[in-house]
């Protein structure tokens, strides 16, 4: 074909020959789409996710039934007294006076209400060596945090006047202040810091401002319309602050790794003589199409959080879904309008000592072309090596082990309310932490129903799954009890749990169950715990078989290839698999711990498996697609396939190791943070993101692609009649003559 003509067929190409001609309209129309979301977000207002909503289960049963009678639970605060020795009592004078002293002290903010004394609710330790004062913060929940500072401050001014006596509070107000004052900055800067380490890696990657601008500015507008797309779409599906962050990642990811491809491939087509009008042609059909396949893939992979039936996952699904989409539309679109305005001028701004490194020819990476030579002349040698090697890392996954994390496990001893937290542990076992019964009868004060209560709070005790004291309060007027119940087990998450089973199957039905009419779900941290575990377990095989298969099919459509399609899901398990090694031997049995500050977790958090496979089969295509598509670009031209394997992999090795590089250092700077459950984030992603762009992308794929041979393109007849989603032959002189088969006709990849 010639420079100036090119037959170019699929959405991408037609939508960027048409931005490419009509560019000040499609970025009008790009300018105007993120106003408008983010205008309409902005009015909708956000939807987030009730706690009656948060689980499944007896929990979700608990908190509906909490909230249908229309009962506000106010935030619950603690303060430990506890003598530093072991002469004093809580029978002591000076120990009485101390529980006087804070009584006083925290009545006297006037932001308390409902304060107990550990004398009258005999909620003193076996040792009698400390004392609970227990009360309530006025006004809700939600926002005590912000109300409990003075609280806190009265608090140590007692503690001041008794130094032979420990006074500290805890409870929720109290943690929610301290973890946003520790570590709501640390999430902030880790947000903020990212688009500026992105915008420095692609500024060393192009060598040039406006080049290095033109990506990061595509993923910021994708997330600000996501943003506001999000408001919306929350008011059907509400979302979390959780998925905010997740959304951001994603969009930041994909948004900077799509506009890279696309730029790349341009700039490569221009420096090979072709015009910009060609050069923006070939980009759309061949670069723009792999973006659409893989963004796509990454929205079904996404979509697979739909399935779990929590709502934390469904808002973090629906949320990357919605960016990677935003993200796919504007870059075969708004970014080859903005090639086509600036044309030359996108290499302004060229920083003189970041000139674009020589390359080989054609823009091969010299480095992966050395690699190339030895991994497709001993492909079997390279397979066996980079199979073992994946296969090793991802060992220890074999024993995961996953909890939702406590306390001292997710912050360390790094805040003084952790030790708190263990200290109040210690003394009452559970009691920072009960299970909570919320029953419902007709009548809450009908004698069987009393009886029913009394015989529970004694069996509690009595089974061993509690050392007591049993609380119950009764709410008359909505014929509801709340009874708290102190699980032996306290912070260790496995005999808590054992604990709990006790209430639910053995105290509760030969008690509570014995009335008819009587609902009684259990809740509480363990509860909660157990009730999302048992839902992501029920969850698992659903939404594995959900991504791998649609994956597969989205594979086996675009490259028409039923081998490209199967080895696609393998390569990407083998990586997925890794970084769950990566993952246990780091966070679990602690080797190489200390390097990222994770001595003492000793488990993955619960949610962390699941997530991880999601995000990481969805972002991982990124690269495959990419790769993939650039090899069976070769083919067509008449290379043969080791031939084709060769140049597909060494073009695309510059602009995967960029957007590898950047990936790895956003995942890396949340596992700087202090949060366990951020870091095994973090740490996971980054090290999934830097195998696959290395071990699977760079050797073991050419390597098994180079033993399989013309089997790559396998299509067995009767998938012939298949939709044909490939894209054309790029426009580009041929490098040798047109592939045919055995039988002389022209090879169909």
């Amino acid at each position: 074909m010639g420079n100036g003509e090119a037959r170019v067929r699929g959405l991408a190409a037609r939508a960027g020959g048409w931005s490419a001609r009509h560019r000040w309209a499609a970025v009008g129309i790009w300018v105007l789409f993120v106003v408008l979301a983010t205008g309409l977000g902005s009015a909708a207002g956000r939807v987030d996710v009730k706690d009656s909503d948060q689980l499944k289960g007896e929990t979700h049963t608990a908190a509906k039934i909490i909230e249908d009678a229309g009962i506000d639970e106010p935030a619950r605060e603690t303060v430990l007294i506890q003598a530093k020795g072991s002469g004093l009592k809580a029978t002591d004078a000076e120990f009485r006076d101390a529980v006087t002293a804070v009584v006083r002290a925290v009545e006297g903010t006037g932001r308390v209400t409902d304060v107990t004394s550990p004398y009258d609710t005999k909620t003193i330790s076996k040792d009698g060596r400390s004392a609970l004062v227990q009360f309530d913060m006025r006004g809700e929940a939600d926002t005590a945090g912000e109300r409990v500072e003075p609280v806190l401050k009265a608090v140590e001014g007692v503690q001041k006047d008794h130094a032979s006596l420990r006074i500290e509070e805890i409870g929720g107000a109290s943690m929610m202040k301290t973890f946003a004052d520790a570590f709501g900055d640390d999430f902030k800067k880790a947000e903020y810091s990212a688009v500026p380490v992105a915008f420095g890696i692609l500024l060393i990657a192009f060598g040039a401002l406006v080049a290095a601008l033109l990506p990061v500015a595509l993923a910021l507008t994708a997330i600000m319309a996501t943003m506001g797309l999000m408001g919306v779409v929350s008011h059907a599906v509400p979302m979390t602050d959780a998925a905010n962050s997740v959304m951001l990642l994603v969009g930041l990811a994909v948004g900077v790794d799509y506009c890279l491809f696309y730029l790349r491939r341009e700039r490569e087509e221009r420096a090979a003589g072709r015009d910009a009008q060609t050069a923006l042609r070939i980009a759309a059909a061949t670069s723009g199409r792999a973006i659409v396949v893989s963004g796509v893939t990454v929205c079904v992979a996404m979509a697979g959080m739909l399935f779990t039936g929590l709502a934390e996952f469904e808002a973090m699904g629906l949320a990357s879904l919605i960016v990677v989409a935003v993200a796919m539309v504007g870059s075969v679109t708004v970014l080859p309008a903005l090639l086509s305005l600036l044309g030359e001028r996108v290499e302004k701004g060229r920083i003189p000592f970041l000139r674009r490194r020589k390359q080989g020819g054609n823009g091969e990476s010299r480095f992966w072309t050395a690699v190339l030579r030895r991994v497709l002349a001993k492909p079997v040698v390279a397979v066996a090596v980079a199979t073992g090697a994946l296969l090793a890392i991802a060992a220890p996954a074999v024993g995961m082990k996953t909890q939702n994390l406590t306390l001292d496990q997710e912050f360390g001893d790094s805040l003084p309310i952790v030790q708190t937290y263990n200290r109040l542990n210690e003394a009452f076992p559970g009691g920072s932490d009960p299970a909570q019964v919320i029953v419902k009868a007709d009548d809450i004060n009908a004698p069987e129903v009393r009886s029913a209560l009394a015989d529970f709070r004694e069996r509690a005790v009595s089974s061993g799954a509690s050392r007591g004291p049993v609380e119950i309060e009764l709410h008359d007027a909505q014929n509801l009890a709340v009874v708290s119940v102190p699980l032996v087990g306290g912070s260790d998450l496995d005999k808590a749990g054992a604990s709990l089973e006790k209430l639910r199957d053995d105290v509760r039905p030969a008690t509570l169950g014995e009335v008819d009419g009587i609902e009684a779900p259990i809740t509480g941290q363990v509860a909660g715990s157990k009730d999302f575990n048992d839902q992501l377990a029920g969850a698992v095989v659903p939404v594995f078989a959900f991504v791998v298969v649609f994956a597969f099919a989205l594979m086996l459509l675009s490259f028409r290839s039923l081998t490209i399609a199967l080895t696609s899901i393998v390569l990407n398990l083998l990586s997925v698999g890794a970084a769950y090694g990566i993952l246990v031997a780091v966070f679990q049995h602690g080797w190489g711990a200390s390097l990222v500050g994770a001595e003492g977790v000793g488990a993955i958090i619960t949610w962390l498996p699941l997530f991880l496979f999601v995000i990481l089969f969805g972002l991982s295509m990124d690269y495959h697609v990419f790769v993939v598509s650039r090899i069976r670009e070769a083919r067509l031209r008449g290379l043969d396939t080791k031939d084709a394997i060769r140049h597909g992999v060494v073009t695309t090795a510059g602009v995967v190791t960029s957007a590898a590089v950047i990936m790895v250092a956003v995942f890396a700077i949340f596992g700087t943070l202090s949060m366990q459950s951020m870091k095994q984030m973090g740490v996971g992603l980054a090290a999934a993101v830097l195998i696959d762009a290395t071990i699977i992308r760079g050797v073991l794929l050419p390597a098994v692609m180079a033993l399989l041979g013309e089997r790559n393109w396998y299509l067995p007849k009767w998938l012939h009649r298949l939709p044909d989603l490939t894209h054309d032959e790029a426009p580009q002189a041929v490098a040798g003559p047109a592939a045919r088969d055995d039988e002389g006709e022209p090879v169909r990849v």
